[in-house]
């Protein structure tokens, strides 16, 4: 296999985020394209359609139409950009898309085979206890995002306050938590897509088209 050589970059997201920060090294093999716009598009479009459900915007009858998603674009499309970013050296980006994959992918696990295990009396609890599990993940993850993109770090902020609403007004059955984090989760979705858009389009004009505000120093 023919060896290519590349820069040791920094394991921050974002193709912009990149920098040459030391020597030359070489690694056998292939190195994929940016996968961060894919990862944030899956994640972006499967939280904006559960989002809906969540703040009330559309009939909770539909819920089912975000398994697909769950599974398919949240799930298996996000774990590859995170497998991919493993490979780019991307330790911040390996890290969420797996994680936020994995969390989609345990969604439609639990909707599609277990929630129906839980009691009526308890499934609020342990729902609330799942979500803000991955809310405090998703705090850490904001802390490391402030040396990746303002655009990136404003996806985790938001995400970090969804994660708790929507755990909370679970847990205590309050209905109106539960909307706030629908609500919170769209502006999570708009900021996910923008991020996304920006690297993509970026990344195909060559230039800064769409700007993310770099943080590292």
């Amino acid at each position: 296999m023919e060896s290519t050589t590349i820069r040791r970059t920094e394991p921050t997201a974002g193709e912009r985020a990149r920098q040459s920060v030391g020597r030359a090294e070489v690694r056998e093999g292939w190195t994929p394209a940016d996968p961060g716009p894919l990862g944030l598009a899956a994640f972006a479009l499967t939280t904006f359609v559960l989002s809906m459900f969540n703040a009330g915007l559309v009939s909770s009858a539909g819920e089912p139409v975000v398994l697909g998603l769950a599974l398919g674009y949240g799930g298996v499309a996000q774990i590859l950009a995170g497998m991919w970013e493993f490979r780019t050296g991307n330790t911040f980006g390996a890290v969420a898309f797996t994680s936020f994959g994995a969390f989609w992918l345990s969604f439609w696990a639990f909707v599609t085979f277990f929630e129906g295990d839980i009691p009526t009396a308890n499934i609020g609890d342990a729902v609330g206890l799942y979500l803000i599990a991955w809310g405090i993940f998703t705090t850490y993850m904001f802390v490391a995002s402030l040396r990746t993109t303002a655009a990136i770090a404003a996806v985790f902020f938001l995400l970090a306050i969804t994660f708790f609403l929507l755990g909370i007004g679970n847990s205590g059955g309050n209905d109106g938590l539960v909307e706030a984090g629908g609500w919170f989760g769209l502006a999570t979705a708009v900021a996910a897509w923008y991020a996304s858009f920006a690297a993509v389009t970026n990344a195909t004009f060559g230039r800064t088209v769409l700007p993310v505000k770099s943080l590292s120093r």
